[in-house]
């Protein structure tokens, strides 16, 4: 099975990812530390963006997984359908179920103070400011998902949440 955890930067869907694949002893493919040591890589042209670079190494990195028999997290912001489209297509040539999850923080001055006061576990990695998390490109969705409320729901109810609709998909 392949489980997308999506949304803004700050939200917490990558604490929840992380502690979802500890949970189930799960692969947990996080596009944030991809594209970071894409941005590392001495062979790389830092004057060049990384432009999808860090998703489709993600992509490929979640297949290998799935065809293997792994369970995957796959962790991204995931803003567009097109990014989402093609992490169900991950699933599908896997032959594995996917489940969709969009992590929310309904509380906009909370997700505005995580914003501004998270620290990153990835050396390297700038974190975006807030106005670069409220101004970003993030379309939304146009089919179902789960979607988890950070603001309302603790990391531990959110992974309990997740377990019953992985055990019932």
């Amino acid at each position: 099975m392949l489980i997308v955890l999506a949304g803004l930067p700050g939200t917490g869907k990558s604490t929840i990812a992380a502690a979802l694949a500890r949970a189930l002893d799960a692969v947990h493919v996080r596009i944030d530390v991809l594209e970071q040591a894409i941005r590392d890589s001495a062979s790389r042209d830092a004057a060049r963006p990384i432009e999808d670079a860090g998703y489709r190494t993600g992509y490929a990195i979640a297949g290998d997984h799935l065809r293997l028999g792994h369970l995957v997290v796959a962790d991204s912001v995931n803003p567009w359908p097109l990014t989402r489209d093609a992490w169900v297509d991950v699933g599908r040539r896997a032959d594995v179920s996917v489940v969709e999850v969009e992590v929310i923080c309904s509380d906009a001055a909370e997700h505005r103070r995580r914003v501004e006061s998270r620290t990153t576990d990835v050396p390297g990695l700038r974190l975006p400011s807030w106005d670069e998390v409220i101004g970003r490109d993030y379309r939304p969705w146009d089919r179902d998902r789960l979607v988890i409320d950070t603001a309302t729901t603790t990391v531990d109810a959110a992974v309990a949440a997740l377990r019953v609709r992985v055990a019932s998909s």
